[in-house]
């Protein structure tokens, strides 16, 4: 994505705009689906543009990952956040199979806040990995 005639870094990590739409699908999908499967699912199943720029968010059974696929100018780009203690608390409330979102519901949603009741997540504080 470009802003101003100049690429920003950022976006291939956080693509964000006033002209994209965040859309949460309800229903978990199987994650072993990468860009290929996902984006069939996003066009054939959910019936939207998989190269819209749109941000089409996923979440697996467990609800412990969140996927994310985007398209950006020259190809899909899928970014994975996965949880490693409590779940994400996927917004089951809303009505319909897929869900419309703004940035600031979807920066909650990845930090942990219930969409319902606004109630985060603890913070964990690791060292190492091994």
């Amino acid at each position: 994505m470009e802003r101003n005639g100049a690429s920003d870094a950022s976006t291939a990590v956080s693509p964000t705009a006033d002209d994209i739409a965040i859309y949460l699908c309800r229903d978990p999908v199987d994650f072993r689906k990468g860009i290929n499967g996902l984006s069939v699912l996003v066009e054939a199943t959910l019936r939207f543009d998989p190269f819209s720029r749109n941000l089409f968010c996923f979440v697996n059974k467990r609800r412990t990952q969140v996927k994310v696929l985007y398209w950006q100018r020259t190809g899909f780009c899928l970014w994975l956040k996965r949880l490693e203690e409590e779940r994400f608390r996927w917004p089951f409330h809303l009505e319909g199979p897929v869900i419309e979102l703004d940035e600031e519901q979807l920066r909650w949603l990845l930090d942990g806040l219930d969409l319902k009741h606004l109630k985060p997540h603890r913070s964990l504080e690791y060292r190492t990995v091994l």
